[in-house]
């Protein structure tokens, strides 16, 4: 195999300022050398395939911490929200896919904002004029809502006499019925009428969502929510691990299995046991599942994150409701230091600054029970963190995982749920630099399909707080914005040592996997406010070029089974 040779550009190693002068030799689909140009061409010598990077980056891959890869395929391949600009958009999107197939019992797919309706919460009635007679169930672009036809309510036998369920909420009209959003738990009340999603489709739609993310640079992710299916989608364990015997699987995948909130500590043998059986099926370690996911709270936008204070109405006066606690704190702190002591990694889904203070406390009492351990824990979202619940990230081995995407002023924040937190909280959204003075690691995803998953248009936030063009101030203050090399290291390093892959990926160095990324412009040499001008290249991945902007056809419709991890 012919060595490659990446030189012209600088180099981002994974950490630290990048390196200026230095070329990058790849023999076999491993990194050789990281040597001074000169030096690189001795070692690869004359028939070695040259690329000259002509001023771009060369960088790790990126690797998504928190990501929901096969849902997001299917999205793309149902009907699909995620681009529709207004409330009347998406109905016209919906009307336009009812059209387009008339043989499909249900509609399902999602994507739709919740800052384009009132209040937050569309209306069945919307969905009956675009698609009469017809079910539809469309998640919201946060997956934290449904939004749901009269006929989708009917065939579920929801009433004004159905009970919103202890994990979420109905919006309702004057009389109680429901009036077409349900949000959190609520939304699974169409569990046993709405229609699985198919293995085949499933399956494509990893494929296509492995396309997506390759060409924005992305080698690897750790997945969410495997093990676990729900209304919306089946478990995405098993088309895992048929794309990674039919050799279709290209980048490597940590899977988190949910851990199911009204279930027991029983979860813990069962979660070891598949983790061991993974393990058994690919040595290599491109398919893992030594990851669970808990569900610690809901979100801000729909008053389901817990909170240590309460929420307001309209009309600025305390509500009383302080948001959702999904499990009892004191069997949160049971079920963590178990995992913690099986072995076990845990991702928490936590937003509000309760739920953020009950996962730390979770971590506090697993350390208290089993001393340190190589779990390397991470809580993801930190949309408000206590002040004096920062440090503790550090004291703790608590990896801060960012979703910086969100760290902006837009309408959905700035309309659904900055008005109703208590005075003072908009200082405490998404404390990034609060967190980096305090020696926090970090960790970076987007929780794809809920925002767009490009790693750059995320750097871009994490480093401007704003997302470009805005003429907002910068979220919670410029003290709160990270430097590149913090937000770059985030998405490549930092993301590898939380998917227990840094041993091989996430690093530009000797014997390390040749998972690359270039990057032109350079973001280096760009002023912070232009950093969106940053493009993908090209994605490499054990040396193989799976990606070139320059072209049309991308390399990864011809999946190469005998990639090596």
């Amino acid at each position: 195999m012919t060595d490659i040779v990446f030189h012209g550009g600088s180099v981002f190693t994974g950490a630290g300022e990048p390196l200026h002068g230095h070329a990058v030799v790849i023999r076999d689909g491993r990194i050789a050398a990281v040597v001074p140009e000169a030096e690189a061409f001795e070692i690869a010598g004359d028939r070695a395939e040259r690329i000259d990077l002509d001023g771009a980056l060369l960088s790790p891959g990126f690797q998504d911490a928190h990501i929901h890869a096969v849902g997001g395929g299917v999205e793309l391949l149902q009907c699909n929200l995620s681009e529709a600009g207004s409330a009347a958009d998406a109905v016209e999107r919906v009307r336009a896919y009812a059209e387009a197939n008339p043989d499909e019992e249900w509609i399902l797919g999602g994507g739709w904002s919740m800052d384009h309706f009132p209040g937050g919460a569309p209306v069945r009635t919307l969905l009956d004029d675009a698609a009469p007679g017809r079910p539809v169930l469309l998640l919201s672009r946060d997956h934290h809502s449904a939004w749901a036809s009269s006929e989708a309510i009917r065939r579920a036998g929801l009433t004004a006499a159905t009970a919103d369920p202890a994990d979420g909420r109905i919006e309702r009209e004057p009389d109680g019925f429901p009036a077409g959003t349900f949000h959190e738990g609520a939304g699974e009340l169409f569990a046993a009428v709405r229609p699985g999603t198919d293995a085949e489709l499933s399956y494509r739609g990893l494929l296509r969502a492995q396309d997506e993310l390759i060409a924005l640079g992305i080698t690897g992710w750790q997945d969410a929510m495997v093990g676990h299916g729900n209304a919306a989608l089946s478990d995405p364990l098993p088309i895992y691990e048929r794309a990674l015997v039919e050799g279709a699987l290209q980048v490597h995948v940590t899977g988190a299995q949910w851990w199911v909130r009204d279930g027991g500590i029983e979860q813990v043998e069962h979660m070891v046991a598949e983790r061991e059986r993974i393990a058994a099926l690919e040595p290599a370690g491109r398919l893992s599942v030594g990851t669970t996911k808990i569900m610690v709270d809901g979100v801000a936008e729909n008053q389901t994150a817990a909170m240590l204070t309460p929420y307001r109405d309209h009309h600025g006066h305390d509500t009383g409701n302080h948001g959702l606690s999904f499990i009892d704190p004191e069997r949160l702190r049971e079920y963590v230091t178990a995992l913690d002591a099986a072995g076990q990694q845990v991702h928490m889904h936590a937003l509000g600054d309760r739920a953020v203070r009950e996962g730390l406390d979770a971590l506090e009492a697993a350390r208290a029970a089993n001393g340190p351990t190589d779990g390397r824990h991470h809580l993801a979202h930190l949309q408000i963190i206590a002040e004096e619940d920062v440090p503790r990230f550090a004291e703790l081995d608590a990896v801060a995982n960012l979703q910086a995407l969100w760290a902006t002023h837009e309408d959905q924040l700035d309309e659904l749920t900055l008005p109703f937190l208590q005075d003072g909280l908009v200082d405490r959204q998404y404390p990034f630099g609060d967190l980096a003075r305090a020696g926090a690691r970090f960790a970076a995803g987007s929780d794809w399909p809920v925002s767009s998953a490009a790693p750059l248009d995320a750097i871009h936030i994490a480093v401007n707080r704003a997302y470009p063009g805005s003429e907002r101030d910068p979220l919670g203050g410029a003290h709160q914005r990270l430097d590149l090399v913090t937000a770059l290291a985030a998405y490549t390093s930092g993301s590898a040592w939380v998917n227990h892959r840094d041993h091989d990926t996430g690093s530009i160095r000797e014997g390390y996997l040749a998972d690359l990324v270039v990057i032109s412009p350079d973001p280096f040499a760009l002023p912070a406010h232009e950093l969106h001008r940053a493009q993908v290249e090209q994605t490499w991945i054990t040396g193989r070029r799976l990606h070139d902007r320059r072209t049309t056809a991308s390399a990864t419709s011809s999946p190469d089974p005998s990639r090596e991890s």
